[in-house]
């Protein structure tokens, strides 16, 4: 290998950390910035767009740097987590559910409608996961500081009908996640061209 190619391997793998970590800061401040949709869902499953800096990274530098942003912004805000670390755990399993296929399916077909593709893929598996991580990860902690029957009453203010964890869930949980995932996919193709020369040079 020549030394000019060793240095222009050199430049990209600096170039990737750099904003990877740039990322990953805006990641976690993103996380921070949650708040709740009363009308949707109840106040203690709130909102946020920190899964759109690790898109971003999964489209312009792959899917590992994807990964590699969901699990820095959970690990930093594991120094104030309210469940220990529980719901960064869960934060980080649905993320990468999210980014991972969306990565893989871009850097299969790298074209507009490759992203797309690749993000509602990614939304939809996150919103499926989040049945289960939630299920078997989330509620169970949940359940230690409040009783069951409780928090299956916040979702019936809601909808009086609904009855069971696993009916919460389905019916709340994963459409909620399906739209965090969607608005984040929305929030990604508008800023991704202005940041393009950011991402990639």
């Amino acid at each position: 290998m020549s030394t000019q190619s060793t240095a222009f391997s050199a430049t990209q793998r600096t170039h990737k950390i750099a904003v990877t970590a740039m990322l990953s800061a805006v990641a976690t401040i993103l996380m921070a910035l949650d708040f709740p949709i009363p009308f949707l869902i109840p106040t203690f499953v709130k909102m946020d767009f920190s899964e759109l800096p690790a898109l971003l990274a999964a489209f312009s530098l792959g899917p590992v740097s994807g990964a590699v942003v969901c699990l820095v912004k959970n690990l930093v805000n594991l120094t104030m987590s309210s469940t220990n670390g529980v719901g960064e755990l869960c934060n980080f399993l649905l993320g990468i559910c999210f980014v991972i296929p969306a990565g893989l399916i871009y850097r299969h077909k790298k074209t507009r409608r490759g992203a797309l593709i690749g993000a509602l893929v990614g939304a939809a598996v996150m919103a499926l996961c989040s049945v289960p991580v939630n299920y078997f990860i989330s509620y169970p902690f949940y359940t230690a500081f409040m009783p069951l029957d409780t928090i299956i009453g916040m979702y019936q203010k809601l909808i009086p009908s609904v009855d069971g964890l696993l009916a919460c869930l389905v019916i709340f949980n994963a459409p909620f996640t399906l739209l965090k995932g969607l608005l984040d996919m929305v929030l990604a193709f508008l800023i991704y061209k202005p940041l393009s020369p950011l991402l990639h040079k």
